[in-house]
């Protein structure tokens, strides 16, 4: 089975400190923690009234974590039994919400309704190997092409994302 533990620390050395960048459509990010994120936690870090940049401004290592964990119990990745699967499908959802669900639904051949259930997970564990994660991998990068080919302006994102997509690679053993 998957551990969240080898994921960690894959996903926070691509996630930086504190930015607030006005191309970057999830606005202000800490370690990757976008405000609409943080307010779905609903933890006002500096008791002001209002969750909001300086919030996240506040954010730590263990806030991270604690962040990384619902998305990980999103994709029941502890019920993923390949440690390379569940890393680059939780990265997905991660940076990218629920397509990171729906579109690997599609190349598993279930109901893409964006909720990972036991057919969802049947399935996947079935698929859970080199060919499956390379479909994974050429999904994403049509993935990423479709967000530049859509809004131009990301292209300044493009090499970083896929820089970060070319760190997941496949073992066949739960590394």
């Amino acid at each position: 089975m998957a551990k969240i533990e080898l994921l960690a620390p894959k996903i926070l050395q691509w996630e930086g400190g504190f930015v607030n960048d006005p191309l970057d459509n999830g606005g202000a990010t800490n370690m990757g923690v976008t405000v609409a994120t943080w307010q779905k936690v609903g933890y006002d870090k500096n008791h002001d009234g209002h969750i909001d940049d300086a919030d996240i401004k506040l954010l730590t290592p263990d806030d991270f974590k604690f962040v990384l964990i619902k998305y990980w119990n999103t994709w029941k990745a502890d019920q993923i039994l390949n440690q390379s699967i569940a890393n680059i499908l939780v990265d997905w959802v991660w940076g990218s919400g629920k397509w990171g669900i729906i579109i690997p639904q599609r190349l598993l051949g279930v109901t893409p309704d964006g909720i990972v259930g036991e057919m969802t997970l049947t399935v996947l564990n079935a698929n859970s190997k080199q060919c499956f994660f390379n479909d994974l991998y050429q999904a994403r990068i049509n993935f990423l092409n479709n967000i530049v080919k859509e809004n131009p302006d990301q292209r300044i994102f493009f090499n970083g994302w896929m820089n970060r997509l070319e760190s997941f690679t496949f073992c066949p053993s739960n590394e």
